[in-house]
């Protein structure tokens, strides 16, 4: 059966861990594994602008032994002119993988019904998944054993950074804390599929409005801009932002136990973050941004491999 990877919890807990043990491997030993040795080809699909995402990919597809196909925006017919449908069938005749940055989760599970080789989602809406895959892999590094550990996330707790934070975190046995405003909290149906998690993990979802206490103790810091990708700015990044008071800080910092500060980046100083935060010695931010490319490499082995 193909496997694809679409959210946070299409790998299970041992899945998880053996995809973060298979990137400090890559990481070690990049070329050591070669499963689009041929090369064969993997299609990167982008509705949406990137750098970490495009760099990384083509970069580990390459190292993998592979050629990455980059397809802009406005250079296929997807969606338009071709039916979601149509399209997988077609392209999944062709290359070996689908990795798809977008707008729609719903497209993405559309494409992976309709694909006989693994459909990996690089951002969509709702989910972030490979970004978690290189945060997790980054605690590891800094922390050791993510599992027990608390990570706690600060700004807009609706969107798709928190809701893989909650999802990909208690998947991963973490304690995880949601600070986010009233009206920006996780959705009901995300917060009851962490706790179900937890209970098979023994990490935990914690939502909250106050800052200080989501900080208190935490092994890890993480925000993530305040306004994403399509979205519209207004109200949300000025003084006045309900958001202002879940800025990263040197105080939040040291209301942690000794914690590293992620962003997954590109951050914005003096909004979601301060640049005495971000640019300090606590900011592990560039560690983060190279494993990407270690653990989408590991992902797209252990799906390919399969």
């Amino acid at each position: 059966m193909t496997r694809h990877f679409l959210k946070d919890t299409d790998l299970s807990p041992a899945e998880q861990t053996h995809v973060l043990d298979l990137a400090a491997e890559l990481k070690s030993a990049p070329y050591s594994r070669t499963p689009l040795a041929g090369p064969q080809t993997a299609a990167v699909i982008f509705d949406k602008t990137s750098t970490r995402t495009r760099v990384s990919f083509a970069a580990g597809i390459a190292a993998l032994g592979g050629q990455p196909l980059i397809i802009n925006p406005g250079e296929a017919q997807l969606g338009h002119k071709e039916s979601i449908a149509d399209t997988a069938q077609v392209m999944s005749r062709m290359v070996s993988t689908i990795i798809w940055r977008t707008f729609s989760q719903a497209g993405l599970e559309e494409m992976a019904e309709n694909s006989s080789v693994p459909v990996i989602n690089s951002l969509s809406d709702d989910f972030h998944p490979c970004q978690i895959l290189a945060d997790l892999l980054t605690i590891r590094e800094h922390r050791g054993d993510v599992k027990g550990q608390t990570m706690s996330y600060f700004g807009d707790g609706a969107n798709n950074m928190a809701n893989s934070y909650a999802l990909g975190g208690v998947n991963a046995g973490m304690h995880v804390r949601i600070a986010a405003p009233a009206g920006f909290q996780p959705d009901a149906a995300i917060v009851a599929e962490a706790e179900a998690l937890a209970a098979q993990t023994g990490g935990s979802l914690t939502v909250t409005d106050d800052p200080v206490a989501a900080a208190a103790g935490a092994d890890v810091l993480v925000t993530d801009t305040w306004v994403s990708m399509g979205q519209d700015s207004a109200g949300r990044d000025d003084e006045a932002s309900p958001f202002m008071k879940f800025q990263v800080s040197q105080e939040l910092m040291e209301a942690g136990n000794d914690p590293i500060f992620l962003h997954c980046l590109p951050a914005y100083r003096g909004k979601e973050v301060t640049a005495e935060v971000i640019d300090g010695p606590a900011s592990v931010v560039f560690d983060e941004a190279e494993n990407r490319l270690h653990a989408q490499k590991a992902l797209m082995a252990f799906l390919l491999e399969r």
